[in-house]
């Protein structure tokens, strides 16, 4: 995924200690501020963008998000697509919000089929005969969310959504002044991860399931 890369910004590598990224900032912020630089068109942008890429890898829980949404496990091809770009981050959002909540149900089998026999008979009573009914899974997952999500969680999806919007904000999916943009942005983001929850829950009670 093409992505914008706050460490090269900053002019140090993925391995830098805090201090080193703390002490990289403070001398591009010194080097670059506009009233350093008064006969320089770019330069209040370029402070921006030093902010910007401070504000998130010199955080520590930001700076984990983004690693782990710029590169994942492995190194990607670079592309050029701002919609692949979006396309990209929303499905990372969503296998956050699928492993996350698929690995607490997973820990709770009791719970898990308890669930199935309530899925089950909603199936039957819908169409006649039981299966592993989509709609009914996902409306029982809608349904519980709140049971099963602790606000720990909801602040670390949080984290997630900042992180991402402020990426694909600086790739220039949508304007920083374009408030609806970015509100439509964040929601595109959350709802993305919201899927990934309900698809955790259908996973987890797949993983149960026999037909009866």
């Amino acid at each position: 995924m093409a992505r914008i890369d706050y460490y090269r910004i900053l002019g140090v590598s993925r391995e830098a200690s805090e201090e080193d990224i703390k002490k990289a900032y403070r001398k591009l912020v010194f080097e670059h501020h506009p009233d350093r630089n008064p006969d320089k068109a770019d330069a209040e942008e370029r402070i921006r963008e030093i902010n910007v890429a401070y504000e998130v890898v010199g955080d520590s829980e930001k700076r984990r998000t983004y690693d782990r949404l710029s590169w994942g496990n492995e190194p990607r091809a670079e592309a050029v697509d701002l919609g692949r770009i979006l396309e990209e981050l929303e499905q990372k959002l969503f296998d956050e919000g699928r492993k996350e909540l698929f690995a607490i149900l997973i820990k709770a089998v009791p719970r898990v089929k308890a669930e199935l026999a309530i899925v089950r008979e909603r199936t039957v009573a819908e169409q006649g005969y039981d299966s592993f009914l989509e709609p009914v899974v996902h409306t029982r997952a809608s349904e519980i969310m709140d049971e099963v999500v602790t606000e720990e969680m909801n602040e670390r999806r949080q984290r997630l959504i900042d992180v991402a919007t402020e990426m694909l904000v600086s790739q220039g999916v949508t304007k920083r002044s374009d408030d609806k943009g970015v509100r439509l942005l964040r929601g595109r983001l959350t709802e993305s991860f919201h899927k990934g929850r309900i698809h955790g829950y259908e996973s987890a009670l797949e993983l149960f399931y026999e037909r009866r």
